[in-house]
């Protein structure tokens, strides 16, 4: 069935509204008929089994028939401080780390990325990466969007990082050394309701000297199983590692 975030005030007691580029998704995409159902999320928590009652050019109307109980949402409050790499690679980021139960996405810059994020366009950038994890979220059933921040400095992130109850930085040289126990022995201490910062380089990795700098901030250096992942796989892998852990295992 197909699923539709709104906001609060589109979203009352009895009705939701939907309105915009959704409205359109439901009339001329789907086809769907006065009838027809949805289910309808204010992005707060609430969500709801809605049947569409009037559809216009661009509203839909809908009334409310049941509430849904739901938790499809990570136990961890994980954030994916992602070092910006080139091409599209964000976007793929942000659609399956989404679809992995992120919170939230903070990209940043570091001394080996290969990409400067542009200030002139950066607006519609976040603006495009912002509407591929809304759609993700509709697709994967999540209850919540995650956020995607806007893209800070390496100095920034060492201060918000301070922010959260614990830290971790991918660094490929740990893998090189057969480092394999750190994750699972955080997780071991993590309880449900944990938020956590995970840290990933882009396509050249973290320097030594901005490794050391996380260390100072409390970042625990983590290899992500024996092998080398690339810039775009690491967050996958910590998110499935979470959501195994916290949620198949429990």
């Amino acid at each position: 069935m197909q699923r539709y975030f709104v906001s609060s005030a589109e979203m009352n007691d009895s009705s939701v509204t939907i309105i915009g580029d959704d409205a359109n998704h439901i009339a001329k995409v789907m086809r769907m008929e006065i009838g027809d159902q949805v289910i309808c999320s204010d992005n707060q928590g609430r969500v709801a089994l809605c049947e569409i009652t009037e559809i216009d050019r661009d509203t839909v109307k809908t009334s409310i028939i049941e509430s849904i109980q739901e938790s499809k949402e990570s136990p961890i409050r994980v954030t994916i401080a992602q070092g910006i790499p080139k091409g599209d690679k964000l976007e793929t980021i942000v659609q399956k780390g989404t679809e992995l139960g992120a919170k939230a996405f903070l990209p940043f810059s570091s001394s080996r990325c290969i990409v400067k994020w542009d200030e002139k366009k950066g607006q519609k950038k976040t603006q495009r990466l912002e509407k591929i994890a809304k759609e993700a979220a509709e697709q994967s059933h999540r209850s919540r969007i995650p956020d995607v921040l806007s893209p800070v400095s390496f100095k920034s992130l060492l201060k918000q990082a301070a922010e959260f109850d614990y830290k971790i930085v991918a660094y490929e040289e740990e893998a090189k050394k057969g480092e394999t126990k750190r994750l699972s022995e955080l997780f071991n201490q993590m309880a449900p309701g944990a938020s956590i910062l995970c840290a990933i380089g882009p396509e050249g990795g973290l320097s030594e000297q901005e490794v050391d700098e996380l260390k100072e901030a409390g970042f625990i250096p983590c290899g992500l199983g024996p092998r080398i992942l690339r810039t775009e796989t690491a967050s996958s892998y910590i998110l499935s590692a979470i959501s195994y852990h916290f949620e198949l295992m429990r």
